[in-house]
């Protein structure tokens, strides 16, 4: 019983996993809205323009979608008096720091809202002074900048090179299926080995 209740739960989360996928799907279709005070949300296209940090620039440890490891680059900007993250993309490790990171038309940003994830556990912790990032750690950021941030990063798009601007899509982790099938599994074995032993002693 505890079996099938357990896979029964896995198949409600397989049907809110696929409705929130296919919400993203659509919102990453639609078109980038005006960013303003009141409608920021996950996965949200946006156009805007504000005034961008690039004295307080943050280089994250991160894999392009080749999977070489180099920096992504994150910067504080102010849009609408609010402070955001904005992340730029991603740079080989021998440009950090060179000029030709900071080209940035901040009077015309596209890009996507996206909730800033937890951090994971098993990552090194941040090296402030050297500027070598591992997680965007909160508290590690007001040290660095002095700021609160909002709870949405902006990841930008377009056709800048240097950074490579990080491509975002609905590939969500949906392993639901497979977890209610093994739970289901684990019960009609049970259940065979139930009555192959009551047949048995009979």
């Amino acid at each position: 019983m505890v079996f099938i209740s357990l896979g029964s739960w896995q198949i409600i989360r397989l049907n809110w996993k696929n409705n929130l996928i296919s919400e993203i799907e659509n919102s990453l279709k639609n078109p980038p809205v005006k960013l303003t005070n009141s409608n920021s949300e996950n996965y949200l296209k946006i156009k805007t323009s504000g005034s961008i940090d690039l004295e307080k620039q943050i280089y994250l440890y991160g894999l392009n979608d080749s999977g070489t490891p180099g920096f992504e680059v994150i910067n504080p900007i102010l849009i609408n008096d609010i402070n955001f993250l904005i992340n730029r993309g991603w740079i080989s490790f021998e440009k950090k720091n060179s000029k030709e990171v900071n080209i940035f038309d901040e009077n015309n940003i596209i890009g996507t809202l996206k909730l800033q994830g937890r951090k994971n556990v098993f990552k090194p912790e941040n090296d402030l002074e050297e500027n070598y990032w591992f997680s965007l750690n909160r508290e590690d950021i007001l040290k660095f900048t002095g700021k609160e941030f909002s709870k949405y990063i902006i990841y930008l798009d377009g056709n800048y090179q240097v950074p490579k601007p990080k491509k975002i899509t609905a590939n969500i982790s949906n392993n639901h299926l497979k977890y209610a099938l093994t739970w289901f599994s684990l019960a009609l074995s049970i259940l065979l080995l139930y009555l192959y032993f009551r047949k048995k002693n009979y």
